[in-house]
């Protein structure tokens, strides 16, 4: 069993929508996903960790247009200081938030990161959480994705959990990317 050397001092939850994990858009593996990630929430509060829920705003006709019954988040969110909303326009969770500002705010310096899609807000979030200087934890069963179909004359269809995989392989040289979900400790920030 592979353990975390640092509890997380906070979770970033990643684009968990509506649109992206029920009904016809669920994403494969939809219904596991969602137990991972209500179960890292749950420790994530129990442990005083800051959890912060990133929620894409898509642009009008998507699945995960504002104020539509797709673009809300699956989750409840809490009310309190430890827990809070950020809404971005663009695959990374820090570009154009505050999200980078909450963290250091709270003295975070270790983050799980969890949600979809793997190879795309999830990956890019991760990075530049790196790039900023947290330690990143990237459970292996705590992000998702959809596959990616074939391409005739390009590649054969990519099943989803390879696309994952790949997506979270790219970053293994600075983040865990072999723990499970299940084995992410959190833990109070400092601040």
């Amino acid at each position: 069993m592979n353990t975390h050397p640092s509890p997380a001092e906070a979770l970033v939850v990643v684009d968990v929508q509506t649109a992206f994990v029920t009904g016809s858009g669920a994403l494969p593996g939809a219904a596991r996903l969602l137990d991972r990630t209500a179960d890292l929430i749950t420790r994530a509060r129990q442990a005083g960790a800051l959890v912060v829920h990133v929620q894409n705003d898509g642009p009008a006709g998507s699945g995960d247009e504002p104020h539509t019954p797709g673009w809300a988040l699956h989750h409840p969110v809490r009310d309190g200081v430890m827990e809070t909303v950020v809404r971005k326009t663009h695959d990374d969770g820090f570009q154009g938030t505050p999200l980078h500002d909450l963290l250091s705010t709270a003295g975070v310096r270790s983050i799980a990161v969890c949600g979809l899609m793997s190879e795309m807000c999830v990956q890019a979030t991760a990075r530049t959480a790196l790039a900023l200087g947290y330690r990143v934890a990237l459970p292996h069963d705590g992000h998702a994705t959809h596959d990616i179909p074939a391409e005739p004359g390009v590649s054969e269809a990519v099943p989803a959990a390879t696309v994952s995989r790949v997506a979270a392989w790219a970053l293994s040289g600075d983040a865990d990317v072999t723990i499970a979900a299940a084995d992410v400790g959190f833990t109070a920030p400092p601040a």
